[in-house]
């Protein structure tokens, strides 16, 4: 792997984790498209990384704070939230863990990927136009943690996106734009940093080489600069332009793929 394919993969994969466009998706299509090798899974392990760093960085303080609530004012929202988070959690990791191998292998096909970049792009759409901003995240309930977290389980199906789809189910539920996309990052904080620690238990010092961190730097920053862009982006505008890219990007892979 080149140090440029290095750093065009992390800054995909920063910004598809956390914009809702699929970082699985484009991780698959662009060196598709581009006749590049599979990265392997090494770089896998250096982009998961990346955006532990990340997601990490960027919320640490909600999280001590919501961390030193449920121990020490187990009664308050923040304890509350903190608990609906972990459950919310279990149902995406717990099928991300039992499908992992058929997510690697037969679900990462351009045709299938296009389709759900499409469909996931209307449902997106036709959501946020749709349902009420009346909800902030003070007030989410264990139903509507539970519904979100059973809805980010679809994230392994490449093309869908975590953030996507929890964003969609937050917006389905009544919550602001910027509510829901907050909700959507503390949620897949925990995945996100279980896979990255999981995965790293196969890294040996020798793949600590430099395309390994330009993957990781490029994927950490980037991927902090679009979680604070999205919230401050969702405050003002509706999610209408990432579904116009997922209709664009989905249609021309379509096309590609049955040309060739």
């Amino acid at each position: 792997m080149t140090l440029t394919e290095a750093l065009v993969l992390g800054i995909i994969q920063g910004l598809g984790e956390f914009l809702p466009i699929s970082s699985s998706a484009h991780l698959v299509l662009v060196p598709w498209a581009l006749g590049w090798q599979y990265a392997g899974l090494t770089f896998d392990v250096a982009l998961h990384i990346g955006t532990l760093i990340s997601v990490v960085a960027f919320f640490w303080k909600d999280w001590l704070t919501l961390l030193s609530s449920a121990v020490t004012r187990k009664g308050s929202k923040e304890a509350a939230l903190f608990w609906y988070l972990v459950l919310g959690t279990i149902p995406g990791g717990a099928i991300g863990y039992l499908f992992e191998e058929q997510a690697e292998t037969v679900l990462r096909t351009p045709l299938l990927i296009g389709v759900m970049l499409i469909v996931m792009g209307i449902i997106l759409y036709w959501v946020d136009r749709r349902a009420a901003s009346v909800k902030s995240i003070d007030s989410v309930s264990l139903l509507d943690s539970l519904l979100i977290g059973l809805s980010q389980a679809l994230a392994i199906i490449p093309g869908v996106s975590r953030s996507g789809i929890t964003m969609t189910a937050g917006r389905a539920l009544g919550f602001t734009r910027a509510s829901a996309a907050r909700f959507s990052f503390l949620l897949s904080t925990p995945i996100v940093v279980g896979a990255g620690l999981y995965k790293m238990k196969d890294l040996s010092p020798g793949d600590l080489d430099a395309a390994f961190l330009t993957g990781v730097v490029s994927s950490a920053v980037v991927g902090f600069i679009a979680i604070g862009f999205l919230i401050r982006y969702l405050s003002q505008r509706s999610f209408a332009v990432f579904a116009w890219y997922r209709f664009v990007v989905g249609s021309a892979v379509i096309i590609l793929a049955l040309a060739r």
